[in-house]
Parts: structure tokens; sequence; C-alpha cells
């Protein structure tokens, strides 16, 4: 008896309800569905986003009838580390989840992180994945169901929109959260997976020749060939996307759906993905909120808010008005079930907040800086980045500067990064090979004035007070969020 009494007082104090005999259920919720979709390692390459020979037309209509962000973030440009802040909307460094989740890697977020399928789980949604997961462990970034069948390793996003639409159609009145995950368009392990045949999806192929190479990209053949190869696989994301956006049309719900649309970070070449340079971090955010009608005579279809992955378990969160109960208040004892009985006590308190009234404004004042934050990549790839960008400056603190800059597998073996090498190449697009491979331990850039990010303030006499203020508002933030990676402050 003293053991019940003992556990329901528990229970009372993290805002659960106990009562004997009665079994508690959520109560009914209006209809405010969410599909939040992640592209894998897609930047800016959508026509919607002003890229002429990108074949996107599912993508540019979501824009037309949402809300494009001009200045959305991935916080680090790693896929693994980048969805567990998606999904927590706490930075990785904060949440153990410093790098890859699989293989050799295998870092996973702290037991008592609370997560967004796991919270709105609990305010009575029902949740699904279909396609890629990649964070652990599994009952911490729990879904109530799992979608898989015939995606082709998440590359037909035809077949997965599919599933979704045959998953929504399921007779239940709950509302849902669907988490739709292609692979596209990541490397695989040669090229782009377009040799495989997609039952529903046409292959869109593009010349070479006809592309032309970004400033941070080297001007040669292979090059070329790659973005060809690239372009493709966006092309047969985009045709998922398109069956997608039917299939809430054909369950009646585009009219009660949130629909985020981002990707978890940069294009898969050296000098965009595993970066804080823009190429890696400065990514596609397409938002269609259902409830939102623009004023009259006013245009919000485009939106220069800065925001990042973190904010975006806050918005979803609001969207559904889902206020997450509170933390426990004591640590968890043996006699508390099924409470997680190790690891760090985490709360969940997110470090990003919500911009559903951000997008409603062209320029909004109080969304103009930002925090980002990368550590690993594979366990291979130490190279510790805390980044803020404030106004028109970013700057970039290079924990390991004394280290070369490491290069994820699939981009060192990419036919890109490998021409460099055979040719003993000095110059690496904008940047010499030099500059890329031996970072300083700081960088500062203006980004209107050097978009590129190719000179660095750090050390120009005329900024030393921008310098100053910026480290000074990391080193806050470091210590705001817990980050382990502070004590390097001290003794470095």
């Amino acid at each position: 008896m003293l053991r019940k009494l003992a556990i329901c007082w528990f229970l009372l104090l993290t805002g659960t309800l106990c009562s004997a005999g009665a079994e508690t259920k959520p109560a009914t919720i209006p209809a405010r569905n969410v599909v939040l979709v992640v592209a894998d390692d897609l930047g800016m390459q959508l026509g919607c986003y002003g890229d002429a020979l990108a074949r996107t037309p599912n993508l540019d209509r979501l824009a037309a009838a949402g809300t494009r962000f001009t200045q959305a973030y991935c916080t680090t440009a790693s896929c693994s580390a980048s969805r567990s802040v998606i999904l927590t909307g706490m930075h990785n460094h904060a949440i153990g989840h410093y790098g890859h989740s699989h293989g050799e890697g295998h870092f996973s977020t702290y037991e008592t992180v609370r997560t967004l399928p796991v919270l709105l789980s609990e305010a009575g949604y029902r949740t699904c994945s279909i396609g890629k997961y990649h964070v652990a462990p599994n009952y911490v970034y729990k879904f109530d169901a799992y979608r898989n069948d015939g995606i082709q390793g998440a590359r037909n996003t035809v077949r997965m929109a599919a599933n979704a639409k045959a998953w929504i159609a399921e007779q239940d009145a709950r509302p849902f959260f669907l988490y739709f995950c292609p692979t596209d368009p990541h490397r695989a392990q040669t090229g782009f997976a377009n040799e495989a045949t997609y039952p529903g999806v046409t292959a869109e192929k593009f010349e070479p020749v006809k592309l032309p190479t970004p400033s941070w990209l080297p001007d040669q053949p292979e090059v070329h060939e790659e973005l060809a190869e690239y372009y493709q696989s966006i092309s047969r994301l985009d045709q998922g996307i398109g069956t997608l956006l039917d299939a809430l049309r054909d369950t009646g719900h585009w009219d009660d759906t949130l629909i985020l649309f981002i990707s978890d970070n940069g294009p898969p070449f050296p000098g965009a993905k595993t970066t804080m340079y823009q190429p890696g971090v400065n990514l596609p955010m397409i938002v269609r909120d259902p409830l939102h009608r623009a004023p009259e005579g006013k245009d919000t279809r485009t939106t220069a808010a800065r925001v990042t992955w973190a904010d975006i378990a806050p918005t979803v969160l609001e969207f559904c008005g889902v206020t997450p109960k509170p933390a426990p208040r004591i640590l968890p004892t043996e006699n508390m079930g099924d409470v997680p009985k190790t690891g760090k006590l985490v709360p969940w308190q997110p470090h990003g907040r919500s911009f559903l009234q951000a997008m409603r404004e062209s320029a909004p004042a109080d969304r103009n800086e930002i925090y980002l934050s990368h550590t690993f990549h594979e366990i291979t790839m130490y190279y510790p980045m805390r980044t803020i960008i404030s106004g028109r400056h970013k700057y970039i603190l290079n924990l390991a500067h004394p280290l070369p800059f490491p290069f994820a597998s699939d981009l060192h073996a990419s036919p890109t990064w490998q021409g460099v090498l055979k040719r003993r190449d000095v110059q690496y697009g904008a940047r010499t090979v030099q500059q890329y491979v031996q970072r300083p331990r700081h960088e500062l850039y203006d980004l209107e004035a050097d978009p590129g990010e190719l000179r660095n303030l750090a050390d120009d006499a005329t900024h030393p007070a921008v310098l100053s203020e910026l480290q000074a508002k990391l080193k806050a933030w470091q210590t705001q969020t817990a980050d382990p990676w502070l004590s390097k402050h001290d003794y470095e």
C-alpha cells in the first residue's frame, strides 16, 4: 500500500493523474494534424528558391500555398544529430546526440529527454514514421506506427506517400502526426541511387553541361556529372511530395493539416554538408499553416525570419495546442515502474521557440539572431564548432582548430573530391584547399558584404567590437544550454 501511494505521489508531481482502478484517457482534441517532411542532404536546389534548372513542381506548388523561409537553418549539418534537434527542440550537445546513431558512432539521446512523437502521443495524437529514422534510442523517439513496406530504402517517395495515405485513411478519430523522411537526395554507395527502377516514379535526366557550378564547388567535369545525378534524385523526391499533397486532399485533410518541409542538412559535397558555411546550414523550409490567412493586400508567402530546426518542435506543439507535462521533480528510483532508472536527467526545456507568428511577417525584428552547434558526424569526424549569426555577421568558433577539418566518408569518396586529390588542385571553388582543410580558431564574416564567406574579419582591426560582442553572446549561450565543450574556453 505504501509503495502504491509513493508511486501515485510521484505521478502527481510530474503532472500525471493517478486514480485507483481507472484508466486515464486523453481529452478529445480538435482536428489539428501535422505532416513533417525531412529531405536528406537537400540544399536550395528547388524551383521555388530560384533554381531555374531544378524540376520541383510539387514543392513549388506547396510554396505557393504556404510560406517560404529564406533564413532557415539546421543547427548542425549532419544527418543524425540534426534529426535529434528536429524531434526534441534541443541542441544535440545538450542531449548527448553528438553525431551518428548508427555504426561505430552509436551516439544516442539521453533517455529522459522528451521527444515530439512521444509528447504528441501522450496528448492523444496517433503518430507514424515513414522512411529514414536515424535517431536513438528507439524508445525515446517512439512512434505508434512505422509504415515502410516497399519503399526501397526510402528512395521511392511515391510508394512512401501511398503508405502514408493508407495510414491517414485508417478509421481513427484521433488527430495525426506524420513524420515523412525520404533518403533522397543523399548519396548512395555509388552515385545517387538513380540506376534502380522505382514504380510510380519517372526518371528525370539532366545534362551535366547545362548545370552551372555553385561558387563553392570546383568547375570540373566530374562535378557536373555529380550535379546531374543529384538533381535527378531531387526530382524523385519531388514526385513523392506531390503524391503526398494529393493524399491530404483526397482524405479531406488539406485544410486541417500543418505541413512543414525541411532538409536535415545541406548538399552532400565538400563545402556544404558537415560545415557551418552557408551552403551546409542555410536550407529550404516551406510551411503551410491552414489556419493562416494573410491580411488583404499583404503578401506573407516569403519571410526572412531567422529560425533553426530547434524551433520545429515548439512550433508543432503550439499549433496542436499541446503543453508538455512538467519535468519530474524527483529522481526516479527502482520502484518507479517504467520510469527510466539510469542516465542523465534532462527535462524537456526547448532551446527553440515557435515561429507560427513570425511566419506572418516578412522580417520580424525579434528573429535576427540564431545559434548553431556541431561536434561529430561519424565517430572519426571530431570537429566541434559553435556558431552565432546576429544581424549581418556570422561568427564560427572552431574548438579543435589545430586539427585538419575531417571529411565524411561519402564526401571523401565522391568523384568531386577525388578529382581534387588526383589533380592535386590548389583551389576548391572560391576557397583554396588549404583554407578549407585548415581552419583558424575564429572565423568572422559579414554575410551582406561577403555572402561566400571568403574574407575572415576575425583579425581585422576594424571589427574587434563585433568579434568581442559575438564571442560573449556565444559563450553565454553555451552556458545556458549546458554545452560540455564550454570548458575549452578555460584551458585552451
